[in-house]
């Protein structure tokens, strides 16, 4: 069985700045592909799960898809999988994530000199994820508190399953850290569902062109900015 997607390739032509992101003093961070290039271990726990079911896929890297919507969602979207058989895949994956992948990870190069201009400019700082938030923890706690420290607050998804899309996250968190003026947070992500979730919200948005989404899936979803590398974002936030 094959996945519905398009395939796209990147494109990364040179990008302009009409207008600089002012008045801004929060930035919301999606983790997976913005912060951590975690690809190799969700992409092969994804693996993992649809062998179970039969469903071969030779090279991990066809699944890459599979970094940034909550996991259910990928498994009844590409291969049709009903609620329960979702259920069962996201265990599955779990099994191999929680023993191997979540090892296969690393933060992007550069990213703690990004976050450490980023803190000096003022911003406040969090991260908004699809992930559980649970996993987040550990992700930026155990894993790479390196991150962690630089880290106002962290949020995730929830064990309950009231906390489903990047909205409920991104709504949960402005709830949390009492927001009132919500044109003053921008939301920084590498797929579509980051910037879809802050256009949902009321934020700005940052898409950024080195994790794994690309240009038309960014442009198409409504990014406010699109950048290349940390050094462009900080060009668009004054970091």
């Amino acid at each position: 069985m094959q996945p519905n997607h398009d395939g796209r390739t990147m494109k990364t032509p040179t990008l302009t700045y009409p207008q600089r992101a002012a008045e801004t003093d929060c930035l919301l961070f999606d983790l997976d592909g913005t912060l951590v290039d975690s690809g190799e271990g969700i992409m092969r726990s994804a693996q993992y799960a649809l062998a179970h079911f039969g469903i071969p896929v030779a090279d991990y890297r066809d699944l890459r898809f599979f970094v940034g919507p909550p996991l259910e969602d990928s498994f009844k979207d590409f291969y049709g999988f009903s609620e329960l058989q979702a259920q069962e895949a996201v265990m599955k994956y779990r099994e191999r994530y929680f023993a191997k992948g979540i090892y296969e990870q690393r933060p992007y190069p550069g990213v703690t000199d990004f976050l450490d201009a980023v803190k000096r400019a003022g911003y406040t700082t969090a991260i908004a994820t699809s992930k559980m938030k649970r996993m987040a923890d550990q992700v930026v706690g155990e894993l790479f508190p390196e991150l962690g420290q630089r880290m106002d607050y962290v949020f995730g998804r929830d064990d309950e399953g009231t906390l489903h899309t990047k909205a409920d996250v991104i709504n949960d968190g402005l709830r949390q850290m009492g927001v009132t003026d919500r044109g003053r947070l921008l939301m920084v992500g590498d797929r579509k569902f980051d910037i879809i979730g802050a256009r949902a919200c009321g934020l700005r948005s940052i898409g950024v062109l080195y994790g794994f989404g690309d240009r038309q899936e960014l442009e198409e979803a409504g990014a406010t900015w699109i950048c290349e590398s940390f050094e462009e974002i900080r060009q668009v936030t004054g970091a």
